[in-house]
């Protein structure tokens, strides 16, 4: 009868002669989840031997995974600053990067009562999630647009089970605040705070193996990779509060053509932060004054 040591070692091989990074990690993730225990209790028990019964939805497992299917899809899950979000086709799998951005994000909003956020793209519901929760105290409106009903339905699960009070919507962009229908419902703007993690990917450009798992929706964003990014940036601003801090995220090499969209559209003090690799994919600004459409300039002017 094999070890849990023995499993460990041919899993890892058999994946790493299948080109599949971080092999001996996944082949941990995956004895994990099976056996229902945690990294230190196979550690501790390596010279266990496994049953047959313990060994054929491994085996299942490992074949998918060798066929280069996301490891978070396998699980059903991954963590996100700290947290445990519900994984699957539905919508592009988090990234690490994207922790960074939400972290960037909370050092960098004007804490108040009942700001108003808003997760553009927002997938899996990973980014308003966490600042719904993170930002809790505060109150805050969170608002979650995705094009995809399926991501949708993923967000709400999440939601759901994290106890995160957010309002989702599904929406090309901000086609939601220009309904065709009489009783649409228009969802809010005037936000403080927005982040947009769209799909940037050049049309024809070749994408790992494991990326071509998560929705073609979530990855193309025409021949730059920069189309839907520039229709958000120039939609967004008649629904942004003055002083709104915007951040994205895109690819490597796109960070400054995003910011120079960004200044020609009006946004004040944009800059490009990097991530922890100094790669610079976080363009960000904040709304001008201009932007806010004249009827609610002058509503404001008028309670001042």
């Amino acid at each position: 009868m094999k070890t849990i040591q023995d499993i460990l070692t041919s899993g890892t091989a058999y994946l790493e002669a299948r080109g599949v990074e971080g092999a001996r990690h996944s082949m941990q993730s995956l004895l994990v989840h099976v056996l229902g225990k945690n990294k230190t209790w196979l550690y501790l028990h390596y010279d266990d031997p496994l049953s047959e019964e313990q060994l054929a939805p491994l085996r299942e497992l490992l074949r998918e995974r060798g066929k280069g299917v996301p490891l978070q899809h396998l699980l059903g899950s991954t963590e996100f600053y700290r947290r445990e979000f519900r994984t699957d086709a539905r919508a592009l799998i988090p990234r690490p990067e994207t922790e960074e951005l939400v972290e960037m994000a909370l050092n960098k909003v004007a804490r108040k009562e009942g700001l108003r956020l808003l997760d553009m793209g927002c997938g899996s519901g990973i980014i308003g999630i966490t600042l719904a929760l993170e930002l809790a105290a505060l109150r805050p409106e969170v608002v979650m647009i995705d094009i995809s009903e399926a991501a949708l339905s993923l967000t709400l699960e999440n939601a759901s089970a994290l106890g995160a009070r957010v309002k989702t919507y599904r929406s090309d962009l901000f086609s939601a605040w220009h309904p065709t229908e009489d009783n649409a419902v228009v969802p809010p703007d005037g936000f403080d705070l927005v982040l947009a993690n769209l799909p940037y990917v050049p049309d024809g450009e070749q994408v790992a193996t494991e990326v071509t798992h998560d929705p073609a929706t979530a990855l193309y964003g025409g021949p730059d990779g920069l189309d839907i990014v520039r229709r958000f940036l120039q939609e967004a601003r008649p629904h942004l509060a003055e002083g709104c801090l915007v951040m994205l995220e895109v690819g490597h090499d796109q960070g400054e053509a995003t910011a120079n969209i960004m200044r020609e559209l009006g946004y004040l003090n944009t800059c490009v932060l990097t991530d922890m690799s100094g790669k610079p994919r976080f363009p960000m600004g904040y709304a001008a004054a201009a932007f806010a459409p004249a009827h609610q300039a002058t509503t404001e002017n008028a309670h001042e």
